[in-house]
């Protein structure tokens, strides 16, 4: 019998378990996430890359683009929509590296994005992710 094909999981794979990530996290964040935008894409753009410092495109596995809600003001006036940015490649890639659930990656990446939003530490934000 020959070995099933397997393939990896699509953007659109990915971003079902960002929603289920979402549902996930606790009410009082996710109540103040509002119309945050998670969108994935294969890797970051050539510009993110040179802006990171980026070895590899491999080294990011996602961003958060938008101003973190401790620096926003009634009186700014939005430039751009806050978004979430999932890399699909370098998440399969640790994923397949590190053996860790994907769906517990994803989660993580998004809670650790989802807490720039906030302005939040990366101990708030392990806090977070232990509590939820």
């Amino acid at each position: 019998m020959a070995d099933a094909e397997i393939t990896a999981p699509s953007s659109d794979e990915i971003a079902a378990l960002a929603r289920t990530a979402l549902a996930t996290i606790p009410a009082l964040l996710r109540a103040k996430v509002g119309d945050i935008v998670i969108r994935v894409d294969d890797f970051p753009d050539a510009e993110t890359e040179t802006e990171m410092k980026l070895e590899s495109p491999f080294d990011l596995l996602g961003l958060y683009r938008g101003v973190a809600l401790d620096d926003k003001s009634l009186s700014d006036v939005p430039h751009d929509v806050d978004m979430i940015f999932l890399y699909r490649r370098p998440i399969l890639d640790y994923w397949c590296e590190t053996g860790e659930d994907l769906a517990h990656v994803v989660r993580h990446v998004l809670i650790h994005e989802i807490g720039h939003h906030f302005g939040l530490s990366d101990d708030d934000m392990e806090r977070i992710e232990e509590d939820a």
